[in-house]
Protein backbone atom coordinates (compact mmCIF):
# COMPACT_ATOMS: atom_id res chain seq x y z
CA UNK A 1 0.00 0.00 0.00
CA UNK A 2 3.25 2.22 0.28
CA UNK A 3 1.78 3.58 3.97
CA UNK A 4 1.20 1.98 7.42
CA UNK A 5 -1.70 -0.90 7.35
CA UNK A 6 -3.18 -2.76 10.29
CA UNK A 7 -3.73 -6.40 8.19
CA UNK A 8 -6.93 -8.77 9.71
CA UNK A 9 -7.17 -11.83 8.32
CA UNK A 10 -10.53 -12.71 8.66
CA UNK A 11 -11.24 -16.64 7.70
CA UNK A 12 -13.10 -17.90 10.83
CA UNK A 13 -9.86 -19.44 12.33
CA UNK A 14 -9.77 -22.46 9.51
CA UNK A 15 -6.49 -23.91 8.91
CA UNK A 16 -4.90 -22.86 12.71
CA UNK A 17 -4.32 -19.58 11.17
CA UNK A 18 -3.03 -18.35 14.30
CA UNK A 19 0.09 -20.30 13.43
CA UNK A 20 0.68 -19.00 10.06
CA UNK A 21 -1.01 -15.68 10.16
CA UNK A 22 2.14 -13.80 11.29
CA UNK A 23 4.00 -15.13 8.03
CA UNK A 24 1.96 -13.51 5.65
CA UNK A 25 2.01 -9.95 7.50
CA UNK A 26 -1.11 -10.56 9.25
CA UNK A 27 -1.62 -8.38 12.18
CA UNK A 28 -4.63 -10.24 13.62
CA UNK A 29 -6.65 -13.04 12.55
CA UNK A 30 -10.33 -14.40 13.35
CA UNK A 31 -9.60 -16.95 15.61
CA UNK A 32 -13.92 -18.48 15.10
CA UNK A 33 -17.18 -17.87 13.47
CA UNK A 34 -19.42 -14.91 13.78
CA UNK A 35 -20.33 -14.03 16.93
CA UNK A 36 -23.63 -13.17 17.74
CA UNK A 37 -25.67 -11.00 20.60
CA UNK A 38 -26.21 -13.96 22.31
CA UNK A 39 -24.73 -15.20 25.71
CA UNK A 40 -24.13 -19.10 24.64
CA UNK A 41 -22.06 -17.47 21.22
CA UNK A 42 -20.40 -15.04 23.12
CA UNK A 43 -19.08 -17.58 25.89
CA UNK A 44 -18.62 -20.70 23.50
CA UNK A 45 -15.92 -18.64 21.22
CA UNK A 46 -14.55 -16.19 24.56
CA UNK A 47 -13.93 -19.73 26.45
CA UNK A 48 -12.49 -21.60 23.46
CA UNK A 49 -9.32 -19.12 23.04
CA UNK A 50 -7.94 -21.59 25.85
CA UNK A 51 -4.77 -22.58 24.74
CA UNK A 52 -3.69 -19.87 21.77
CA UNK A 53 -2.14 -17.21 24.17
CA UNK A 54 1.22 -18.44 22.61
CA UNK A 55 0.15 -17.33 19.09
CA UNK A 56 -0.41 -13.51 20.05
CA UNK A 57 2.04 -10.91 20.80
CA UNK A 58 2.75 -7.47 20.17
CA UNK A 59 2.01 -6.95 16.45
CA UNK A 60 -0.10 -10.14 16.01
CA UNK A 61 -3.56 -11.03 17.64
CA UNK A 62 -5.77 -13.95 17.89
CA UNK A 63 -9.28 -11.82 17.26
CA UNK A 64 -12.61 -13.72 19.15
CA UNK A 65 -14.44 -11.06 16.65
CA UNK A 66 -15.80 -8.08 17.80
CA UNK A 67 -17.86 -7.13 20.71
CA UNK A 68 -21.84 -7.35 21.51
CA UNK A 69 -21.75 -4.75 24.72
CA UNK A 70 -24.86 -2.88 24.17
CA UNK A 71 -26.80 -4.58 21.13
CA UNK A 72 -29.14 -5.31 23.60
CA UNK A 73 -29.86 -8.96 24.11
CA UNK A 74 -27.12 -10.01 26.33
CA UNK A 75 -27.49 -9.14 30.31
CA UNK A 76 -25.28 -6.69 32.00
CA UNK A 77 -23.50 -9.30 34.21
CA UNK A 78 -23.20 -11.35 30.66
CA UNK A 79 -21.46 -8.35 29.03
CA UNK A 80 -19.59 -7.98 31.63
CA UNK A 81 -18.19 -11.69 31.21
CA UNK A 82 -17.76 -10.73 27.67
CA UNK A 83 -15.92 -7.22 28.43
CA UNK A 84 -13.95 -8.87 30.57
CA UNK A 85 -12.94 -12.06 28.81
CA UNK A 86 -11.81 -10.06 25.51
CA UNK A 87 -9.63 -7.83 27.62
CA UNK A 88 -8.03 -10.77 29.32
CA UNK A 89 -7.25 -12.81 25.76
CA UNK A 90 -5.82 -9.18 24.88
CA UNK A 91 -8.24 -9.36 21.76
CA UNK A 92 -8.70 -6.53 19.65
CA UNK A 93 -11.51 -4.21 21.45
CA UNK A 94 -13.90 -3.92 18.04
CA UNK A 95 -17.40 -2.13 19.36
CA UNK A 96 -20.11 -3.41 17.23
CA UNK A 97 -23.16 -1.25 18.67
CA UNK A 98 -24.33 1.97 17.67
CA UNK A 99 -22.00 4.32 18.98
CA UNK A 100 -24.64 7.23 19.08
CA UNK A 101 -27.41 5.08 21.21
CA UNK A 102 -25.31 3.76 24.00
CA UNK A 103 -26.86 3.81 27.27
CA UNK A 104 -24.76 4.93 30.79
CA UNK A 105 -24.52 1.00 31.28
CA UNK A 106 -22.89 0.61 27.80
CA UNK A 107 -20.66 3.38 28.60
CA UNK A 108 -19.62 2.39 32.03
CA UNK A 109 -18.24 -1.03 30.48
CA UNK A 110 -17.04 -0.20 26.80
CA UNK A 111 -14.96 3.18 28.34
CA UNK A 112 -13.68 1.49 31.47
CA UNK A 113 -10.59 2.46 31.56
CA UNK A 114 -8.97 -0.51 33.67
CA UNK A 115 -10.11 -3.11 31.70
CA UNK A 116 -9.27 -1.19 28.43
CA UNK A 117 -5.69 -1.12 30.21
CA UNK A 118 -5.64 -4.86 31.03
CA UNK A 119 -5.95 -5.33 27.42
CA UNK A 120 -3.87 -3.03 25.73
CA UNK A 121 -1.17 -3.98 28.21
CA UNK A 122 2.10 -3.06 26.48
CA UNK A 123 3.50 -6.76 28.02
CA UNK A 124 1.38 -7.84 24.77
CA UNK A 125 1.19 -11.20 26.63
CA UNK A 126 -2.40 -12.70 26.09
CA UNK A 127 -4.12 -14.83 29.19
CA UNK A 128 -5.29 -17.90 29.27
CA UNK A 129 -7.55 -20.79 31.43
CA UNK A 130 -5.55 -21.12 35.05
CA UNK A 131 -8.69 -24.29 35.99
CA UNK A 132 -12.18 -24.95 34.93
CA UNK A 133 -14.31 -26.98 38.01
CA UNK A 134 -17.55 -27.40 36.48
CA UNK A 135 -19.62 -24.34 35.30
CA UNK A 136 -16.15 -22.30 37.77
CA UNK A 137 -13.24 -21.02 34.93
CA UNK A 138 -10.24 -18.86 36.79
CA UNK A 139 -8.40 -17.16 34.05
CA UNK A 140 -5.72 -15.13 34.07
CA UNK A 141 -3.10 -12.41 32.28
CA UNK A 142 0.55 -10.82 33.40
CA UNK A 143 1.11 -7.21 33.28
CA UNK A 144 4.33 -5.45 32.25
CA UNK A 145 4.50 -4.60 36.22
CA UNK A 146 4.21 -7.30 37.36
CA UNK A 147 0.97 -7.10 38.12
CA UNK A 148 -1.76 -10.23 37.50
CA UNK A 149 -5.56 -9.69 35.73
CA UNK A 150 -7.50 -12.40 36.99
CA UNK A 151 -11.16 -13.34 36.28
CA UNK A 152 -13.54 -15.36 37.97
CA UNK A 153 -16.46 -16.68 35.91
CA UNK A 154 -19.43 -18.41 36.58
CA UNK A 155 -21.19 -20.04 33.31
CA UNK A 156 -23.29 -21.80 35.65
CA UNK A 157 -27.12 -20.91 36.31
CA UNK A 158 -26.75 -19.39 40.17
CA UNK A 159 -24.68 -17.43 42.04
CA UNK A 160 -21.97 -19.05 43.78
CA UNK A 161 -19.04 -17.69 45.87
CA UNK A 162 -15.67 -18.05 43.79
CA UNK A 163 -12.03 -17.45 45.53
CA UNK A 164 -8.82 -16.57 44.23
CA UNK A 165 -6.32 -20.00 43.78
CA UNK A 166 -3.62 -17.93 45.02
CA UNK A 167 -1.14 -21.45 44.90
CA UNK A 168 -2.05 -21.75 41.19
CA UNK A 169 -1.71 -17.83 40.39
CA UNK A 170 1.34 -17.70 42.10
CA UNK A 171 0.29 -15.21 44.46
CA UNK A 172 -0.03 -14.89 48.57
CA UNK A 173 -2.90 -13.61 50.69
CA UNK A 174 -1.01 -10.10 50.92
CA UNK A 175 -1.13 -9.76 47.45
CA UNK A 176 -2.88 -5.99 46.76
CA UNK A 177 -6.01 -7.07 45.13
CA UNK A 178 -8.54 -3.98 43.08
CA UNK A 179 -11.82 -5.14 42.23
CA UNK A 180 -11.91 -4.22 38.63
CA UNK A 181 -16.12 -3.75 37.97
CA UNK A 182 -16.19 -2.87 41.72
CA UNK A 183 -13.89 -0.54 43.10
CA UNK A 184 -15.26 0.15 46.17
CA UNK A 185 -14.94 -3.77 47.40
CA UNK A 186 -11.24 -4.04 49.01
CA UNK A 187 -11.97 -7.09 50.43
CA UNK A 188 -10.02 -10.62 49.38
CA UNK A 189 -12.77 -12.85 48.32
CA UNK A 190 -14.49 -14.97 48.52
CA UNK A 191 -16.82 -12.97 45.89
CA UNK A 192 -20.41 -14.28 45.04
CA UNK A 193 -20.32 -14.23 41.20
CA UNK A 194 -23.93 -13.96 39.84
CA UNK A 195 -25.24 -16.45 37.13
CA UNK A 196 -23.36 -15.89 33.99
CA UNK A 197 -21.02 -13.37 35.64
CA UNK A 198 -17.66 -12.28 36.57
CA UNK A 199 -15.01 -10.99 39.30
CA UNK A 200 -12.12 -9.15 37.50
CA UNK A 201 -9.18 -8.54 39.30
CA UNK A 202 -6.06 -6.81 39.17
CA UNK A 203 -3.78 -7.78 41.27
CA UNK A 204 -0.01 -6.63 42.84
CA UNK A 205 2.06 -9.76 44.05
Amino acid sequence: TGRPIYFSLCQYGWDSVWKWGPTVGGNSWRTTDDIQDKYMSMSNIGFSQAGLSKYAGPGHWNDPDMLEVGNGKMKYNEYLTHMSLWAILAAPLLAGNDLSQMTPETKSILLNKDVIAIDQDPLGKQGDRVSAEGPFEVWSKPLKNGDVAVGLFNRGHDAEQMSLPLQKLGLSATSKVHNVWNPSDKGHGPWMVPEHGVVLLRVTK
